[in-house]
């Protein structure tokens, strides 16, 4: 099977966390629904990665799919973050662990390239450590080597990410955060990366905020378009600049979530949205 990276970035994403063993079975009905971006990681506590690559394969060999038509992002994670599934020697330097799990979910998916590669949150809730460079260095070195396409960070404050970007050398492309409507729909952090021309990934876009969603006005604007809140919220995320996540599980809500990438929200009601729960 040949390998094409994927230049253009994608639209949405489908997460595959807490699916276990339906991962396979899941991933194969996302893509049949028409996601052409798939989001694991190398954390075996919540992910099941090599479920997500036999779903590829099954696409691969099926004449289905090429590999030019995905986009795949995995993360590493630090040990602090897994159980005692390890995709590395807990013993190793961190870089050589990055390189190992690297390596781990390249064999788990099937293919050679990835296009985005995640840290998957910083080693410690406050600042940067040492860790976080090291992991770092090794990530951008992975992505100099071609095997990657573009990096990014996940779970990060305002200011770690800040701190990031002066100690990276190939800035990130993405930054992936749970999305909180009572923080602004992550106001802080959506900034810099526009400041600093970096792509925001959105998840759990509904279920840390069911109070918000619940609202007159959310459901008002839902009803205006003829959508479901869900659509609603997912068309919002992409108004915003955002590339959203779904893990949904049901297949009718798979084609409604991508079918809200055609809708278009007023200026007036993204306002409305983005003013929830703030």
């Amino acid at each position: 099977m040949s390998e094409t990276k994927t230049a253009v970035l994608p639209t949405f994403f489908y997460g595959t966390a807490w699916k276990e063993e339906r991962t396979e079975a899941l991933v194969d009905m996302a893509i049949d629904a028409g996601f052409r971006a798939i989001d694991t990681a190398n954390q075996r506590k919540h992910y099941h990665e090599a479920g997500v690559g036999a779903a590829l394969k099954k696409a691969f060999d099926g004449g289905q799919l090429s590999r030019g038509d995905l986009f795949l992002q995995t993360k590493f994670t630090f040990r602090g973050g897994q159980d005692d599934r390890l995709p590395y020697d807990p013993d190793a330097p961190i870089g050589d662990q990055v390189k190992q799990s690297f390596e781990s979910s390249l064999a788990h998916l099937g293919v050679e390239q990835l296009d985005s590669l995640v840290l998957h949150g910083p080693s410690r809730r406050d600042g940067l450590g040492p860790a976080d460079e090291q992991a770092w260095r090794a990530m951008e070195s992975i992505q100099q080597s071609g095997r990657v396409g573009r990096l990014g960070v996940s779970n990060v404050s305002d200011e770690q990410l800040g701190a990031f970007l002066e100690l990276a050398e190939v800035q990130p492309t993405f930054v992936q955060n749970r999305c909180y409507a009572r923080k602004g729909w992550d106001a802080a952090v959506r900034r810099r990366c526009d400041e600093a021309g970096l792509v925001y990934q959105g998840f759990s876009l509904l279920t840390a905020n069911r109070d918000a969603l619940s609202s007159d006005d959310a459901k008002a604007i839902a009803e205006r378009h003829d959508v479901t809140v869900p659509q609603l919220v997912f068309a919002f995320a992409r108004a915003l600049g955002m590339i959203p996540l779904t893990g949904t599980t049901d297949r009718e809500h798979m084609r409604k979530d991508l079918a809200a990438l055609d809708l278009t929200l007023e200026d007036s009601e993204v306002r409305t949205l983005e003013s929830l729960a703030v």
